[in-house]
């Protein structure tokens, strides 16, 4: 690996540098008159210009090369160019107006590119538009996402799942390193906060060849927010009231940037007491508390650009039981968890004549607490038992009973190559060191280290009308774990060593059939090499009442998946289709034995092949001229299958999301005005796995409206959500509680007012 690494650093060879400048024009192509106001972005390095009163840009001190501009300005569709320097000094673009949003460079696939020109159907969406929703965490907001749903366990612990899978199938990027926190337990949250994040990209499908073990169902890829633009200051602050759970949230930031240096600052603190159901009942112990904070400082010149960012995430969740206590108390409550995520990040990006070179490195630290409740007879036979078996650790009352520290440090190296005509071609390696200690009695999974190496390549060509990708990779994880002891049963679990590899690959094309419809076909494979919890458990996991035990001899699983998306836009209107067929071998899950230990059921982890099948559709209506109504409607399937015909578990129901939204009109001094109204209607789930029951069909009627107030260099914002206005007493089918018949959260009004300057 050190060899590899080590050539391709022999790749970046120092060169004489000659200064040229970039003179461009853009214009309206209807009228030929120019376009005042437009971002001109240049790619590599990341540099921005406006057009001045003649439409005009102008880029200083470049060196010899290719480069990349994406034009976007509102009211016209965003364009990408290229330009060869010194041959192209000076450029003419032309926009058409369209009604159609301005795109976004989409940052989770290779290339950086709009996603009117990827090869791979990524989804995009902001924290703003999701905030709209008024949802209390980061993953309520990802079920408006199409193929996305969550899994919770009360209002506090939620999942993603895309397109059926979730936990260690799904891996997730923040601050643009992998993010880590023992995503293996189905009782652990996701563990980041919706503060200082400004978009979220979901690449639903396998994505091994980018990313790796455990990105076999997709990746959940947060962008962090931008700093402020050059030469300016901005600070804002906001708070926000949740009814339902009588909870708020606070939050406040500043972020500052000259001509070289950038940085920024936000906290946020939120604090919540039991949510209430439709039926008018509390579920005790659903509160959660918490706490982060997010910093970073960036540098950039015309050679380099360094972004370094740390985020603490700091929680107290209760782990709900039951309806009993009702109580709109916000304290802690046993049995909870107190989770810590440390996330430390540095990526650095050095641009060459007409290459560059991207190294990120980030060093994550998960502190996971879970305290259990405690009572007078419990502890009195505790003492009994410690007298008996003095050398066993125990733990008394304020101490945690679980206590994990998981440490991962990861690197990502990639070399992007000068383009040769129509090919870009990425080569890099990727690697993980991890360590898992236990500091407390009870053992989910061993003390162990876990080691990644991968090396991975990837082209793009590219044609006026036919975009091909392709790429390969090799990756190979050790997983060495400790023996350890049950010790209320007084097992002994013997240490562990394994090995795992896998050769993975993706090619994918993209045809323009004409200029408003595009065909997108994707076949990759992935894999995920087993967890620690799936080749070692022994014991209980009171989180969710189970007995498990692993199995040593789990092999990779192993999958291929076939994408087809076909989407059609005009000004008018949108229409997309997107089906796929994911076929899974050595499926790991968890089978019930139907015998009993420690008071819970007993479950053991199995392999077999599965298959999941089905699709998104979607409709976005946009009439010209009225620019200002949207209706948006999305349909989602997933059909989990074992081959043996059982239903896999935790597959969400079919469901339809129909929103109108419309974009009030600007006065003189409001704007960015917003009304919305939604209904998303879920199917009844019949397809069920072997230890889950069907699920009832529900829907629930959101709304919102919004609106900023501009008074000279202030603006306040404000923002009114409703969800489930009808009060609906509901339970989905990916709830936790679901066994125990426990409803999800009523209604819940949501009113925010911010300030930013």
């Amino acid at each position: 690996m050190k060899n590899i690494i080590f050539g391709l650093l022999l790749l970046v060879v120092s060169n004489a540098f000659s200064q040229y400048s970039l003179n461009g024009k853009i214009i309206d192509s209807d009228s030929n008159q120019p376009v005042i106001g437009a971002t001109v972005q240049l790619q590599k390095p990341e540099r921005a210009a406006i057009t001045d009163l003649s439409g005009e840009f102008l880029f200083q001190n470049l060196s010899e090369g290719s480069y990349t501009l994406i034009i976007s300005s509102l009211g016209y569709g965003t364009k990408t160019v290229k330009a060869n320097i010194p041959e192209d000094g000076e450029i003419r673009i032309e926009l058409s107006p369209t009604a159609i949003e301005m795109e976004e460079v989409i940052v989770s696939t290779p290339f950086h590119q709009l996603q009117s020109e990827n090869v791979m159907k990524v989804e995009r969406v902001t924290m703003e538009n999701l905030e709209r929703t008024g949802g209390n965490r980061l993953t309520d907001g990802l079920s408006q996402i199409a193929g996305v749903e969550t899994i919770t366990t009360g209002a506090g612990i939620g999942k993603p799942v895309i397109r059926g899978l979730s936990s260690n199938r799904v891996l997730v990027y923040a601050q643009g390193v992998r993010y880590e926190n023992q995503q293996f337990g189905d009782e652990h949250g996701l563990g980041l906060s919706s503060s200082g994040i400004e978009s979220i990209e979901v690449i639903k499908g396998p994505a091994s060849l980018l990313y790796g073990s455990d990105a076999l169902g997709g990746v959940l890829y947060l962008n962090p927010e931008r700093y402020a633009p050059a030469d300016s200051t901005i600070v804002d602050a906001e708070t926000t009231y949740y009814s339902n759970t009588e909870g708020f949230e606070a939050n406040a930031g500043i972020k500052s940037s000259g001509e070289n240096f950038s940085y920024l600052l936000r906290g946020n603190f939120g604090s919540f007491s039991d949510y209430e159901t439709g039926a008018g009942e509390r579920v005790t112990n659903t509160r959660f508390t918490e706490y982060d904070l997010k910093g970073g400082v960036g540098f950039r010149n015309d050679s380099y650009k360094g972004d370094l960012r740390y985020n603490l995430n700091s929680s107290f969740v209760g782990i709900p039981e039951g309806i009993e206590a009702q109580t709109t108390s916000k304290s802690k409550m046993e049995p909870y968890q107190q989770v810590d995520n440390h996330i430390l990040s540095l990526e650095n990006s050095f641009y060459f004549n007409d290459s560059s070179l991207d190294f990120k490195i980030g060093y994550l630290f998960n502190n996971r607490k879970e305290f259990e409740e405690h009572h007078e007879d419990e502890e009195h036979e505790e003492e009994e038992h410690e007298e008996e078996h003095e050398e066993e650790p125990g733990h008394s009352e304020g101490e945690p009973a679980l206590e994990m520290h998981l440490e991962t440090f990861n690197y990502d190296l990639k070399y992007n190559f000068p383009a040769h005509g129509k090919f870009e071609t990425i080569i890099g390696v990727q690697g993980m060191f991890q360590t898992n200690t236990n500091l407390a009695e009870e053992i989910l999974i061993p003390d162990a280290t876990t080691t990644d190496a991968g090396i991975l390549a990837t082209t793009h060509y590219h044609l006026e009308k036919i975009d091909f990708q392709a790429g390969l990779r090799y990756d190979f994880r050790r997983i060495s774990a400790n023996g350890y002891e049950n010790h209320e049963l007084e097992t002994e679990v013997p240490a562990l060593e394994r090995e795992f590899n896998s050769y993975n690959g993706a090619f994918g094309v993209k045809v323009d059939l004409t200029s408003h419809f595009t065909s997108r076909l994707n076949l990759a494979t992935g894999f995920r090499a087993p967890n620690l919890a799936e080749l070692t458990s022994y014991g209980s996991h009171h989180g969710t009442n189970r007995f498990e035990i692993g199995n040593r001899d789990l092999d990779n699983e192993q999958n291929y998946q076939l994408d087809l998306a076909l989407e059609y836009r005009n000004q008018h209107f949108e229409v997309s289709t997107n089906a796929f067929y994911n076929s899974i071998n050595n499926y790991i899950f968890l089978n019930p034995t139907g015998g009993t230990m420690d008071e819970n059921p007993v479950f053991e982890y199995l392999q077999n092949d599965a298959k999941l099948y089905g699709g998104e559709i979607g409709l976005h209506i946009h009439p010209h001229p009225l620019d200002w109504l949207h209706i948006e409607s999305n349909y989602e399937l997933v059909i989990g299958e074992q081959d043996n015909g059982n239903h896999l578990p935790l597959i969400p129901a079919q469901s339809v999301l129909n929103t109108i939204w419309v974009e009030l009109p600007e006065g003189k001094n409001f704007r960015n005005g917003y009304a919305s109204l939604s209904l998303k209607s879920v199917f009844d789930q019949e397809r069920t796995g072997l230890f889950e029951t069907e699920t009832s069909g529900y829907s629930l009627l959101n709304a919102g409206v919004g609106t900023s107030l501009a008074l000279n260099s202030m603006e306040l914002n404000f923002r009114l959500t409703g969800t489930n206005l009808l009060d609906k007493t509901y339970i989905s089918h990916l709830s936790r509680l679901k066994p125990e018949g426990i409803p999800n959260m009523g209604r819940n009004i949501s009113l925010g007012v911010g300030v930013k300057f």
